[in-house]
């Protein structure tokens, strides 16, 4: 129980119990032994000192601050083993302040094609896009991000020596075309074909027929067309000059990797063209030849045997089309057929046209002196023509379908021997 003392001054105050300032006294006793070094008294009257065992022991705030602020050191690896984490490269990025001269670039790329041709550089968004190019050997340069995660999702071994750039994803959002930006851009030099590296898988199945473009100029015809072509096997896809830029973003996005797939040949010369082709290609000229052709198809359905026929421009455009050619010398007349018919008998080319301005002079040209024809694909009457994306999926795997079928004859012939 509490007591209670009398003062001189007849005041009463209460004292805490004894035992529990003893008992208070008594535990700060026994830490304060414990953190203390041992006396041990012998019987001999030798002293010895012993210090605390081995055990845990409670650390200063300093020191644990101390610890806390020191610098991570990168992981220390064996040095036959390759490095595998962001930490074991030793990446650091920076940060974009405002006004930093390296973003106006990126819309510069965006925009300008002749800025792109110039300084040979394209620029890629979204991580597949971006993932699909590093593995087929693609050299980037530089990677703009919002979030850090997005750059650690790559392959580490590709980006030692790229600028990596941390920004706000408004910027990223105020320089894409897309609805929902996905916080990562890169700018990659331009790829070159023959340094590429295309899936196995795509080599394995690649086929001997190529598409040329003629005239093209809708990105989004373009891009769907890449990714056709790579659906089919194409060994390769030319584009001549007067098609839009193939490594324009929208043509990328519509691509969606198409380009890292087949091989690509950008802004050729109909003059040079030819040197890209395997020998004994023919070309093939995609042309519905309009209602007329059709109609003189249909005249000589009566003749199972009689597939080609003589292609003539309308009577009613003869003269305009005489004036337009007279300084081009003469205007090839190319046999037609039917798209179902075989085809792919040698190595073939197709050439698709624009919708606006359809094939060229040249095109007919190459057709006519390799022996090939123009492919007809039937249409309703009163329908002028396909989409060009539609038309070269048509044709694209009607050749692969072509060329199935003669492997498996070719095949079936070798058993019964």
């Amino acid at each position: 129980m509490a007591a209670l003392v009398r003062g001189p001054g007849l005041v009463e105050r209460r004292l805490l119990p004894v035992f529990q300032i003893w008992d208070i006294d008594s535990r700060r006793w026994v830490r304060a032994l414990r953190r203390s070094p041992v006396k041990v008294l012998f019987p001999s009257g030798q002293v010895e000192e012993r210090k605390p065992g081995p055990g845990k022991q409670p650390r200063k705030a300093a020191e644990i601050r101390s610890h806390e602020q020191r610098p991570k050191q990168p992981l220390q690896k064996h040095p036959f083993q390759a490095p595998s984490t962001w930490e074991d490269l030793g990446l650091r990025y920076d940060k974009a302040l405002p006004g930093d001269r390296r973003l106006s670039t990126v819309m510069t790329i965006v925009k300008s094609r002749p800025f792109r041709e110039k300084h040979g550089k394209i620029l890629l968004e979204g991580r597949r896009l971006i993932a699909d190019a590093l593995k087929a050997g693609a050299v980037p340069q530089i990677f703009f991000f919002s979030r850090l995660e997005y750059i650690k999702e790559l392959p580490v071994d590709k980006l030692k020596g790229v600028s990596l750039i941390k920004v706000k994803f408004e910027d990223i959002k105020d320089w894409s075309d897309l609805v929902t930006p996905q916080g990562i851009i890169g700018i990659f030099a331009k790829p070159d074909h023959v340094k590429m590296t295309y899936p196995e898988t795509q080599l394995h199945h690649s086929l001997p027929l190529l598409l040329i473009c003629d005239n093209l100029r809708d990105p989004g015809n373009l891009g769907t067309i890449l990714r056709s072509a790579a659906g089919a096997g194409c060994s390769k896809v030319l584009l001549t000059k007067g098609c839009v830029d193939a490594w324009e973003p929208k043509v990328l996005r519509a691509g969606m990797g198409a380009h890292f797939q087949v091989p690509v040949i950008n802004n050729l010369d109909w003059e040079t063209l030819p040197d890209h082709l395997p020998p004994d290609t023919r070309v093939y000229v995609a042309d519905n030849c309009g209602l007329y052709a059709q109609a003189r198809m249909s005249d000589k359905a009566s003749d199972p045997s009689r597939h080609l026929l003589k292609f003539h421009k309308y009577e009613e455009e003869a003269e305009e089309e005489d004036l337009e050619t007279e300084d081009k010398g003469w205007l090839p007349e190319l046999e037609v057929q039917s798209y179902d018919v075989d085809w792919t008998e040698a190595p073939a080319a197709v050439v698709i046209g624009g919708e606006t301005h359809g094939v060229s002079l040249e095109s007919l040209q190459l057709a006519e002196s390799t022996g090939g024809r123009r492919l007809l694909i039937p249409v309703v009457p009163g329908v002028d023509s396909l989409n060009s994306a539609m038309a070269a999926s048509i044709l694209l795997f009607e050749g692969k379908r072509q060329l199935r079928i003669r492997a498996e004859h070719f095949s079936r012939d070798r058993s019964y021997h």
